[in-house]
């Protein structure tokens, strides 16, 4: 299992921050590779929504299937795929001020097949996937604000 973890902060609420990493829509804006994010039902995430991804990552295109297991609204959300790639996590917001909040993203993966052999060099690799994905989701909410 490869476990990656991380976080940073945003320059605007954590109302506003969550709006945005909630609603799986937005994945496109943010998220590096992702190519589609089709959420049903659209909009902010509930316990059941179910997500259809394509993304390109280290070289590949991979779909994946994903259900949201846990919803604390406006704070934590969970997520797991239910085909395609092996993998579970989370998203956390927590206000820092009136206009900072924290925004943690958490994914474990678990590599099959020949992917068990890349093992070693995917979890640094995704560790700097979610941070530039951070940077980008800082960035976004930047221009928006």
């Amino acid at each position: 299992m490869i476990e990656v973890t991380a976080s940073r902060e945003v320059p605007v609420t954590a109302e506003r921050a969550w709006a945005v990493v909630a609603d799986y829509g937005h994945d496109p804006r943010w998220r590096r590779g992702v190519r589609t994010m089709a959420p049903q039902p659209p909009g902010p995430v509930a316990v059941g929504t179910t997500t259809a991804e394509v993304l390109r990552f280290a070289g590949r295109t991979y779909r994946s299937g994903g259900l949201v297991t846990e919803v604390d609204e406006g704070r934590n959300f969970a997520w797991r795929t239910t085909s395609g790639l092996v993998a579970h996590g989370s998203r956390t917001v927590r206000p820092l001020g009136a206009r900072s909040a924290r925004v943690t993203l958490r994914a474990t993966v678990r590599p099959v097949g020949a992917q068990r052999l890349l093992a070693p060099l995917l979890r640094p690799l995704l560790a700097r996937t979610l941070r530039g994905d951070l940077d980008r989701l800082a960035a976004l909410l930047a221009a928006d604000h």
